[in-house]
């Protein structure tokens, strides 16, 4: 498999803050600006080889087209397995906290749900092989460096997985439009997977049948529809609230 460049000054740092392998690094020529120092200094530290290459360069090789005078070159992000995170969880000493991204296709949809999912500790998240995004360049951009802390589990089967998770006591939340019960009425506190369904479609209709629970965001404008990254921050936090609120 080829290398995965992550771009953009804040996605680097992240990466050179991780344990993960870093092949090279190429910075723009003449580029001393700001953070860029903080990014030589760490990668000095790290023993991480440094180029320094035209900036026409870097925007022949730039997949976003926003990479901020700074490249790193890695190897292809390693899959975690669902027990992976439920392990990871175990660890902790705490209730399992997972996201399901539901045939999430937009690149910088599912870059924003990672990096939401990160900042509310989840423990992992699960997205489907077929009929959905990959943790490509654009993702690892969007995320600002969050796929390099929270565990990715990519499956055969959404459906299969969510069966599983029950099976281990985890109880499975969806988010449907037409829900009756509103997100914040939901209890969180406990072994949680939420599902955030596909940009447009939402849930297929079998994943939202193996749904525990289903809740609903409410929507008092002309708008009826919120995007799917925004709605999984929406749910993921109130998850955030009540289970920082417990025994306080």
């Amino acid at each position: 498999m080829n290398e995965f460049k992550i771009e953009g000054r804040n996605a680097v740092i992240a990466l050179l803050k991780s344990d993960k392998p870093i092949n090279k690094i190429m910075i723009a020529k003449g580029d001393r600006q700001g953070s860029i120092f903080e990014i030589i200094k760490l990668a000095k530290e790290r023993r991480v080889i440094i180029s320094e290459v035209d900036k026409n360069k870097l925007d022949s090789l730039s997949e976003t087209g926003h990479h901020q005078g700074v490249i790193a070159f890695v190897s292809p992000i390693e899959y975690k397995e669902v027990d992976d995170l439920l392990e990871i969880a175990k660890e902790k000493g705490e209730a399992p906290f997972l996201l399901i991204a539901d045939e999430i296709e937009d690149p910088h949809n599912l870059g924003a749900l990672i990096r939401s999912a990160e900042i509310a500790g989840c423990h992992g998240i699960i997205i489907p092989k077929r009929r959905a995004a990959l943790v490509t360049e654009v993702v690892v951009k969007v995320s600002c460096g969050a796929t390099e802390y929270l565990p990715i589990a990519r499956v055969n089967n959404i459906n299969e997985t969510i069966r599983e998770l029950k099976e281990k006591g985890v109880w499975i939340v969806g988010t449907d439009g037409n829900a009756e019960t509103l997100y914040y009425d939901q209890d969180f506190t406990g072994p949680i997977a939420i599902i955030i369904g596909s940009e447009g479609r939402g849930m297929n209709k079998l994943t939202m049948q193996n749904c525990d629970f289903l809740v609903k965001i409410p929507m008092y404008g002309h708008i009826t529809s919120l995007n799917a990254s925004v709605s999984g921050g929406i749910v993921l936090f109130e998850a955030v609230k009540q289970r920082h609120s417990v025994g306080k």
